[in-house]
């Protein structure tokens, strides 16, 4: 998303959403948003990339929240199902605006799951405050979706770890583990998880004593990535940091890998999807790594109770985007019990006072900035497929 366009978001997000807060009563607007939960159901929303080039991240997500919905309703919570609500915004930050309002001021959900990616969730945040209805992202890891400029956005939660914590465990690995002194960083300078986490390991890598030798960007959707790679083989580094999506990532390794370019490669949870193998090809993805929030070889049973409840659901094992959306269903769920009626506030405030929540992806508290205090997991592939390597504890 270009800066001007997502200026352009903000300005339309700020009319829509100050409108739908004025609508109604005061006590509406102030204390739920103008949501409900009437009769036996109870309604949550999901915004998620279920099209464009993201939809992996965002069909992953779906599937695992959908999963945990369909197990949370077998009980029921207080005599209540759970209902979920979905719009596609399309990997596009406008349509996950829109989406919101209308899942808040339309459909009336108590609280929101979603987006997947920073941009998209970033363009939803002011809809959460303004309607005052609880926004959880399973997966967006951008540090100003729940701090902006030192302030905490209240409303606004997420079941993943940031940015900066993922950034400096890639680099802590490519410095402890590699042994690598220098690195080059290639950027997607459209994307803000993107730009997030290489800033996080640049400022890691070097407090190390690394050096950083060049540093190269690239735009969503660009196919051709020679030139750059060419400068950064000039440049003779020792380890790439390559935090982008898959699409991207599959074109550069492959590209890498014919230009001759043999480095180890790292990225993070941006490059979990099966797309980065079929586009780059198993021989391009040797020797690289990234970091990420669970690996289905975990041996730890929760995690294989909920890989083999996936599998014989979608018949595929989940990657991590499936294991947060599963996760968000359950920390949601969980919020949902203990808020007693319901309603958009106590939700809030429930999933605030979260404490020792067991989940697949790690037991659940969080910090002021109501970001989870979560460990990371690092892969690397072989043929192929990913293999747990190591886990790092915060």
């Amino acid at each position: 998303m270009k800066k001007k366009k997502l200026a352009g978001v903000f300005l339309s997000l700020s009319l829509v959403a100050g409108v739908l807060a004025g609508c109604g009563d005061s006590k509406t607007s102030s204390s739920s948003g103008g949501s409900s939960n009437s009769g036996d159901t109870i309604k949550i929303g999901a915004n998620l990339e279920l099209s464009g080039g993201t939809a992996s991240f965002g069909q992953s997500a779906a599937d695992g929240l959908k999963l945990a919905i369909a197990e949370i309703n077998k009980e029921g919570i207080n005599g209540k199902k759970l209902k979920i609500v979905k719009v596609d915004n399309k990997s596009d930050a406008a349509e996950a605006t829109s989406g919101s309002i209308k899942l808040v001021s339309q459909d009336k959900v108590v609280a929101v799951v979603g987006s997947a990616t920073s941009t998209n969730t970033l363009a939803q945040v002011q809809v959460a405050q303004d309607n005052k209805v609880p926004l959880i992202t399973p997966t967006a890891t951008n540090p100003d979706i729940t701090n902006k400029a030192g302030k905490v956005n209240d409303y606004v939660f997420r079941t993943c770890f940031i940015d900066p914590f993922q950034g400096t465990v890639a680099a802590n690995f490519a410095s402890d583990e590699v042994g690598a002194k220098t690195a080059a960083i290639y950027v997607d300078s459209a994307s803000d998880y993107s730009k997030g986490l290489a800033a996080a390991f640049k400022e890691a890598f070097t407090a190390k004593g690394g050096k950083i030798v060049a540093e190269e960007a690239y735009v969503t959707k660009d196919t051709d990535f020679r030139s750059t790679l060419t400068r950064i083989k000039s440049a003779k580094p020792e380890f790439v940091f390559l935090p982008g999506y898959y699409e991207e990532v599959g074109l550069i390794l492959k590209q890498a890998r014919e230009n001759g370019i043999d480095l180890p490669f790292m990225g993070g949870d941006g490059w979990d999807s099966p797309k980065v193998v079929e586009i780059a090809g198993a021989d391009a993805l040797k020797n690289t790594y990234i970091t990420n929030h669970y690996s289905p070889e975990d041996e730890d049973a929760k995690i294989q109770d909920f890989v083999a409840a996936f599998k014989k659901e979608y018949n595929k094992t989940p990657d991590a985007f499936a294991a947060l959306g599963y996760d968000t269903g359950y920390y949601l769920a969980d919020a949902i019990k203990r808020s007693g009626d319901a309603s958009p506030e106590k939700i809030r405030k429930a999933l605030e006072d979260v404490k020792d929540l067991q989940l697949v992806s790690g037991t659940l508290n969080l910090d002021k900035n109501h970001d989870p205090i979560k460990s990371a997991t690092i892969l690397e592939y072989v043929d192929g497929k990913q293999t747990f390597k190591t886990k790092i504890n915060p």
